[in-house]
């Protein structure tokens, strides 16, 4: 512990009245030491205001800046916007949009659409076949 920490432990537990000697039967230490001593005594009995307060802040609470700065869900809202427009954008726009989102890479290329190829459906009529009946198997 430091002499000065031992000082003031020892004011605390003197007891009242007691404390401090008239001033003038007060030794007077001499150089230059002794007035920067006798300020910091000086400054230290004096109560100070806090510095890290600032004057008129408030203290807010924990609980209410956390709700401040929760996150919200705007989904209901947004959904109502969406909803009330009934603008329906071009299709073509909208293709030239999803192309120039589009990455580079190949998953993120869509699939290539493949040309459904219509049935084969037979060149030959039900009267064709009739006929040819008709003239291989002789009937009438």
């Amino acid at each position: 512990m430091s002499a000065s920490l031992l000082r003031r432990g020892l004011e605390l537990l003197e007891a009242p009245g007691r404390g401090k000697a008239p001033p003038g039967l007060r030794q007077e230490r001499a150089g230059p030491r002794a007035a920067g001593a006798a300020r910091r005594r000086k400054a230290a009995a004096e109560p100070r205001r806090n510095k890290a307060t600032v004057k008129g802040r408030v203290v807010k609470s924990a609980i209410e800046e956390y709700h401040k700065k929760k996150a919200v869900n705007h989904l209901s809202e947004n959904l109502q916007y969406m909803l009330k427009r009934r603008l329906v954008a071009n299709k073509a726009i909208t293709e030239q949009v999803l192309v120039q989102n589009r990455g580079r890479k190949s998953k993120d290329q869509p699939p290539k659409k493949v040309a459904k190829k219509k049935p084969q459906g037979t060149v030959f009529t039900e009267e064709d076949f009739r006929k040819f009946e008709r003239e291989y198997f002789g009937r009438p």
